[in-house]
């Protein structure tokens, strides 16, 4: 049974809903990706088009990314929302701009050629929480008053 799913950018101009079928999701190290989104790795939930819609008066801009394909993003704040090919049923959705990206769950790596592979298993680095880091807590509560959510 598919489950309704709502997501966006970091400031809240564009936000879509997504008819999600299953929890897996994968994991992109393509170079194209590495350049678009300036990590060794974006996080993608692969979807049919059908199954997202750009709320009215909040829709995605789109960059022609290559001769091939193009990527839905804020304009305002910059935040990259995805990968579409220009011909296809599909649209790949980032992980990180699902409003609960928890659900998903990485089943495989694609781009496999240009992996980084000292950043695939980091479960053995120190922990640090935002909310221990007096200097950043100091800054965001002089700013907003709150920490962000």
């Amino acid at each position: 049974m598919a489950r309704q799913m709502t997501g966006g950018c970091q400031c809240g101009r564009v936000r879509y809903v997504a008819e999600v079928e299953h929890e897996e999701a994968y994991l992109c190290h393509c170079r194209m990706c590495q350049r678009a989104t300036g990590g060794v790795s974006v996080a993608f939930k692969n979807l049919p088009r059908t199954a997202v819609q750009w709320e009215s008066g909040r829709e995605a801009d789109w960059y022609q990314s290559s001769p091939i394909a193009r990527r839905p993003f804020c304009s305002r704040c910059g935040t990259v929302l995805g990968f579409a090919y220009l011909e296809g049923p599909n649209i790949d959705l980032t992980i990180g701009s699902f409003d609960e990206p928890g659900y998903f769950r990485p089943v495989y790596h694609f781009g496999a050629e240009s992996m980084h592979e000292a950043w695939l298993d980091t479960s053995n680095l120190p922990r640090y929480r935002s909310d221990e880091n007096e200097a950043l807590v100091e800054r965001w509560m002089t700013s907003v008053g709150k920490l962000p959510g």
